[in-house]
């Protein structure tokens, strides 16, 4: 049996406190190895008809394939937006000692 595919995760946030709520969560509950938080993107997207731009913070998650669905049934369960931005990355190449970190990490 191979080792569980890593995941890059996005996931928007509307500021720095629910960034930090959803990042120490995922990382708690070992749903997510590491999360980056790069606060100061500036999103520009359609909702409800209307064009709209806001300040955002961007999470990067990493995270195994075996993993994502209760990572998102988390994140859905505590993000602020109706609509949360969650799309999955697949990380074919990386360093082998680092992403058996991740691995290692997530395990439950």
């Amino acid at each position: 049996m191979s080792d569980p595919a890593i995941l890059l995760c996005l996931c928007t946030c509307p500021d720095a406190a629910s960034a930090q709520k959803l990042a120490e969560t995922l990382v708690g509950e070992r749903l997510a190895a590491c999360v980056n938080r790069l606060p100061g993107v500036l999103s520009t997207y359609r909702w409800q008809g209307e064009v709209n731009t806001d300040n955002e913070e961007l999470l990067l998650i990493k995270t195994t394939a075996d993993r994502f669905e209760a990572l998102k049934a988390r994140l859905l369960a505590l993000h602020p937006y109706e609509l949360p931005e969650l799309i999955a990355l697949p990380i074919k190449r990386g360093h082998a000692a680092y992403l058996d970190w991740v691995r290692a990490n997530v395990a439950h």
